[in-house]
């Protein structure tokens, strides 16, 4: 060492004062060829060394290859990831002065971490060799990195899809996808999930690729375009069959049976799909059994639940309620024309001039008399505001029992035209039988012959029977008042007297003589 020191405090002087000289100097100090690589800088040593210091050495060494020091100063690949190369010296790796053919890059292939680098080995790729990636000639740093770099020839895609393979491939095997496709903006569900890529993507075409339904399954549309080409509306992704149109947010929403209808059965092949007619005569015309009589307002009367359920409220909507038998009533025995018929009115000798017994001769006014509850269910007349008053008995005696005919004004008022059986007298006694008799009954007569006839009964005559003066009938004319018109048989006198017996005889017997009184 100490002669090696002596030479270059020897040579110094010369360094100093010829440059050039100093440079042949250094060549000749040299202690081995430079590598091929660095040979042009053999005579330039300040490229690489600083004069007494050998800290500078790795910036120098970085000044020229630039490549290797941006690596180390962005972190990344093998010189900027590696903790045993970052914090050391370039020298101490990869030396120099050991000739032209000599290598100063010392990697041992078969323990090399490749975790040290920006393309970490992974699944299929740590089974292979350096020379499958690393080609001759290059650098292992001028190595691509993206699959397709390598893998050009197994992609399907042709350079249709502008993605990155890791997307949706991974380094284990090709064939196994694992893309997901909810990042995209068509998320997969329902049968979607178990499609293959193939039958959306065509021809491995994955970049605009159509998302409405109708781009896929425009073969499958049974409705041929009615319902136009917003299928989401009605079907989902778990299948065709599986339709859930909410059909409550249209203007018709569905209830009652109409719930259970198919699409069909209103919107017909014929019919433009958005278009529908929502008037219940549309799809029921054949159904309406009023054959349009009642207008096409079928839902004032009908629910959707059935035809046959009415829900027309005639007490509310109407001027005529419903009582009585009327409820029962079908709605074409009072409707038989048009809606706004004679029923309209309210009269009933418009629904019932057929059932008026009276032939009209009582008027039109029916509820005078009649109700709701039946034509014979507690009829009411106010008969004392009659001609004939219903006295006695003859308020409990059923109508037709007079009015045998149905013709009220018709009826006799006479007691003998209805009573003529009851006659005790057969016919001896004057028509009227109220002079008498009381609507009380028959045994119940009252006549006081003192004060209604020119004849008072007194003595033998008060106890005598109608009849047995009144032999034949009864008349004021023709029974006469003379003693001898009833007692001529039993004149002894044989009429020498004449016929006025009370001039001698009283009313209490023949035998009293008034002139012995």
């Amino acid at each position: 060492m100490r002669p090696f020191l002596l030479l270059v405090l020897v040579l110094l002087p010369f360094a100093a004062s010829a440059p050039a000289r100093a440079s042949r100097i250094k060549t000749f100090m040299m202690p081995g060829k430079l590598i091929q690589g660095h040979a042009k800088y053999e005579s330039h040593c300040d490229r690489c060394h600083r004069a007494f210091s050998k800290e500078a050495q790795s910036e120098l060494c970085l000044d020229c290859h630039d490549k290797v020091a941006a690596d180390v100063k962005g972190k990344r690949g093998f010189h900027g990831r590696s903790p045993r190369v970052r914090n050391h010296e370039c020298r101490s790796c990869h030396t120099d002065h050991i000739g032209r053919k000599a290598r100063i890059v010392d990697l041992n292939r078969a323990t090399f971490d490749h975790r040290h680098t920006d393309f970490p080995l992974r699944g299929a790729h740590q089974a292979l060799t350096c020379d499958r990636c690393h080609k001759r000639g290059k650098k292992f740093r001028e190595t691509p990195s993206k699959c397709l770099s390598c893998h050009k020839k197994q992609s399907p895609h042709r350079r249709q899809l502008k993605i990155a393979c890791d997307r949706c491939h991974n380094a284990r095997n090709w064939h196994r996808i694992r893309f997901d496709h909810a990042r995209t903006k068509f998320r997969l569900q329902g049968k979607h999930k178990d499609g293959s890529c193939s039958a959306c993507h065509p021809n491995n075409r994955f970049p605009k690729i159509p998302t409405r339904c109708v781009s896929c399954h425009k073969i499958d549309d049974v409705h041929a375009g009615r319902y136009r080409d917003d299928c989401g509306k009605c079907h989902r992704p778990e299948g065709w069959k599986k339709a859930r149109f909410d059909h409550s947010r249209t203007k018709f929403p569905l209830r009652g049976r109409h719930k259970d209808a198919e699409c069909e059965d209103c919107h017909q092949a014929d019919a433009p799909s958005m278009k529908i007619d929502t008037a219940c005569r549309a799809c029921h015309r054949k159904e309406d059994v009023h054959l349009g009589r009642y207008g096409q307002k079928c839902d004032r009367c009908h629910v959707p639940r059935g035809w046959n359920e009415a829900k027309f409220d005639h007490d509310k909507e109407t001027h005529f309620p419903l009582h009585g038998k009327h409820k029962k009533v079908a709605c074409a025995l009072c409707h038989k024309g048009k809606l706004t018929g004679d029923a309209k009115k309210g009269r009933c000798i418009g629904c019932h001039r057929g059932d008026d017994a009276h032939q009209g001769k009582l008027g039109d006014d029916c509820k005078r008399c009649h109700n709701e509850q039946g034509w014979s269910e507690k009829v009411v007349f106010e008969h004392d505001l009659s001609t004939f008053p219903l006295i006695g008995l003859h308020a409990t005696v059923p109508c037709e029992s007079c009015h045998l005919g149905g013709s009220y004004e018709e009826a006799p008022t006479r007691c003998i035209d209805c009573h003529q059986r009851d006659d005790f007298h057969k016919g001896r006694m004057p028509s009227r039988c109220n002079q008498c008799h009381t609507p009380n009954g028959w045994r119940l007569w009252v006549f006081d012959h003192n004060r209604q006839t020119d004849f008072e009964l007194d003595g033998a005559h008060r106890d005598l029977a109608c009849d047995q003066c009144h032999t034949s009938r009864f008349s004021k004319q023709g029974l006469s008042s003379v003693c001898g018109s009833c007692h001529h048989k039993d004149d002894i006198h044989d009429g020498r007297f004449g016929f006025f017996c009370e001039r001698c005889h009283t009313t209490e017997s023949f035998r009293d003589l008034r002139m012995l009184q």
